[in-house]
């Protein structure tokens, strides 16, 4: 069997898993997306709008590259 019917049978046996990543990879995507959009980083976004990493690629960008960038409102919170 080649790789792709192995997948294709895993995905037809369990799809809960599949939905479940992409739920997943959706929610941090979507995340990633609005914060370099509202960053004005272009080249984030479109990096993390073609590539597929299953949220690893987006969550390194929103905890690691974005961490000093965050807007000031984001940091503090509300009612200190």
């Amino acid at each position: 069997m080649n790789f792709l019917t192995q997948v294709s049978q895993t995905v037809e046996a369990n799809p809960e898993i599949f939905i479940a990543l992409t739920v997943w990879s959706l929610f941090w995507k979507g995340l990633a997306l609005w914060r370099a959009a509202r960053l004005s980083s272009r080249n984030w976004f479109i990096v993390i709008l073609i590539l597929n990493t299953l949220g690893i690629l987006e969550i390194i960008y929103l905890y690691v590259i974005t961490r000093e960038k965050r807007p000031e409102a984001e940091n503090n919170k509300i009612g200190n």
